[in-house]
């Protein structure tokens, strides 16, 4: 969940009530939001001693599809709806201009990288230096979350006053690009911004964008004049201010969806500050072919509630009318339907995107009414609860060996590829791996097909500790099942590693005959075809193992069918090398899914 931080005095005096901690905190419970931190006893610690601070801040959680509270002007105007002191708020194209509409063109080549554009005005702006910071941090949160770091969407805003209708949109290569972006005095062309901005602790995050593609995005006025190079860059010459009265902000995407709800976003949210408020002016953007869009699209949704769903998700027994009004306070317009009382109309606000089907409607009208005042009963049937039979094994084995003075370690899931594979001497086939797409580390590209890596690592880690160092783990791998739904399925292993001054494979191998003995699994006598169930070792070449010192694991079902579920022997010194331990090491892994019942 997004956390943004609002300055107290401001929020309140926007509330014009002045809360303690608790009654703020407590408010946004109830509208379904949470405090997360009052920074006011640090600044007047800070002001106590004589250091800088800044005014006190509060910290609030929000939902992550609730953009309309990104900002302390949704959050205030959101907040006095609920509590009934304002009505939501009308919002509205300007009408007096449809002849002279600002216009943007739409290249055809702009489809290659960003083909979507949306824009809007607003007039008459009158900033302070605070909404003037929540309106660039309203962007920057936008971009960082809904806009995916600018890969779905960007933003740019420009001072209206300094650029000249109608404006183009294009896009061109890199060398035949060239303004003076942002805070710099000097042209550059796209090229040489992109090597500039390598280094741009702040910019650099956003050039693997467009910096692979042979044409990048660029919006000129009608005098040639560059207002921006999106995602990357504003320009100077069209920079807005604190004294900016007439803004235009541009966005440019390549998912038409989220590029309606960042302009109605970013427009509707401040809005408030123009001489009409909730009032924007629109922009017709012509598309190659001739379509015509006018942007932003501020009107409302319709959509329609049953009370009979409502009251039987909530257990309430409203009526259409009180659903209405209960409704109002969450920003909805609605009302009872004239065919049908048991249907409610309503009109979603171009404010609320994450109104999307009837569920969240009765979500909004719980939060309305109050979760603590929904009644509480009892379910209707009896859930005695049992452990799956798959955990209730794995806890055997996890409570034996810890008995046995072995010490369960939780390694993590994902692993680097060669720790999985190279590192134990294995090959990847490519059957069986489940590879993640673009790792964020070198550390997480799979997903663990062995519990040995994980094991080893804690070892290695860990080389200070007294000898003998005895760990094991009883969890989950991965391996990809083209029959299964998801073309992956898990499979609970167990596994443990003994390091000491000598190997110790009598002792795993113990380890391992002790849960037989517990499971109550027979040992087979090698070569004996007749017994119907049980478990023998046979030895193996394995390359994570010594030659001679390693022995697979079978397990029969039935009497017709062995089946391998795992090995156990001393480890290669080239494995022990690769993970960094200087002791010999005998390991033991198989899979607990025959035995569970």
């Amino acid at each position: 969940m997004p956390t943004i931080a609002v300055d107290k005095a401001d929020l309140y005096d926007r509330l014009g009530y002045q809360y303690t901690t608790e009654e703020f905190d407590q408010l946004c419970f109830d509208f379904g939001i949470e405090l997360d931190e009052d920074t006011t006893n640090e600044v007047n610690e800070a002001i106590k001693h004589g250091l800088p601070t800044e005014r006190p801040q509060l910290k609030i959680e929000i939902p992550a599809n609730r953009y309309d509270l990104l900002c302390i002007e949704g959050i205030a105007r959101a907040l006095r709806i609920f509590l009934k002191k304002d009505l939501p708020p009308v919002y509205r194209l300007s009408s007096s201009i449809s002849k002279d509409m600002v216009t943007v063109t739409i290249a055809s080549e702009t489809a290659k990288i960003r083909p979507y554009f949306a824009a809007a005005i607003l007039r008459n702006v009158k900033f302070t230096p605070r909404s003037y910071a929540s309106f660039i941090d309203l962007q920057e949160k936008l971009h960082q979350n809904l806009a995916r770091k600018r890969t779905l969407v960007a933003i740019g805003t420009h001072d209206l006053d300094t650029v000249q209708q109608p404006f183009r949109y294009e896009a061109r290569r890199p060398t035949d690009i060239k303004f003076a972006p942002l805070n710099k005095k000097v042209a550059y062309t796209a090229e040489e911004l992109m090597k500039q901005y390598e280094s741009d602790r702040h910019l650099s995050r956003y050039l693997p964008i467009i910096k692979d593609s042979p044409v990048y995005p660029i919006i000129y006025d009608a005098q040639d004049r560059v207002l921006s190079m999106p995602p990357i860059i504003n320009s100077e010459h069209s920079k807005i201010t604190l004294n900016t009265r007439n803004i235009f902000i541009d966005t440019t995407a390549v998912d038409e969806t989220k590029l309606s709800i960042v302009i109605n976003m970013v427009a509707l949210m401040f809005s408030e500050y123009c001489s009409e408020p909730f009032t924007v002016e629109p922009v017709r953007v012509i598309y190659p072919g001739g379509r015509e869009v006018i942007t932003p699209d501020v009107s409302s949704r319709s959509m329609i509630a049953h009370a009979s769903y409502i009251n039987a998700c909530t257990g309430l027994s409203l009526s259409s009318a009180q659903i209405c009004s209960l409704l109002q306070r969450m920003t909805l317009s609605a009302k009872v339907s004239s065919g049908d009382e048991g249907v409610i109309q309503l009109q979603i606000p171009a404010t609320r995107p994450d109104i999307l089907h009837e569920c969240d409607v009765m979500e909004d009208l719980a939060i309305a009414y109050g979760f603590n005042n929904l009644p509480r009963t009892f379910p209707p049937t009896n859930t005695v609860a049992q452990p799956l039979a798959m955990n209730k094994l794995s806890d055997l084995v996890r409570v034996e060996w810890a008995m046995a003075g072995w010490i369960e370690v939780l390694p993590l899931i994902l692993c680097s590829h060669e720790e999985n594979f190279a590192w134990l001497r294995r090959v990847d086939d490519g059957t069986e791996a489940v590879h993640i797409a673009n790792p964020k580390t070198l550390e997480f590209q799979v997903v663990r097909t062995s519990l040995l890596p994980g094991l080893l690592k804690t070892i290695r880690e860990n080389r200070s500790h007294a000898l003998p160092i005895r760990i094991f783990e009883t969890s989950d791998i991965v391996v990809k099942d083209k029959t299964s739904e998801r073309q992956a399925r898990n499979i609970r292993h167990a596994a443990a590693v003994w390091c000491n001054k000598t190997a110790g494979f009598e002792i795993t191998h113990g380890l391992f005959n002790r849960i037989m003995d517990i499971l109550e699994i027979p040992r087979i006598p090698i070569g004996d075809k007749t017994m119907e169930t049980g478990y023998y070792l046979k030895e193996t070449d394995d390359s994570t193992f010594l030659p001679g010192r390693a022995a697979s694991i079978y397990y029969r079902e039935s009497s017709s069918r062995d089946v391998k579920i795992g090995v156990l022997g001393i480890l290669h010194p080239n494995v022990l090398q690769n993970f960094e331990i200087n002791y010999p090491c005998s390991a033991l892994e198989f899979n607990l899914e025959p035995f569970k019942k």
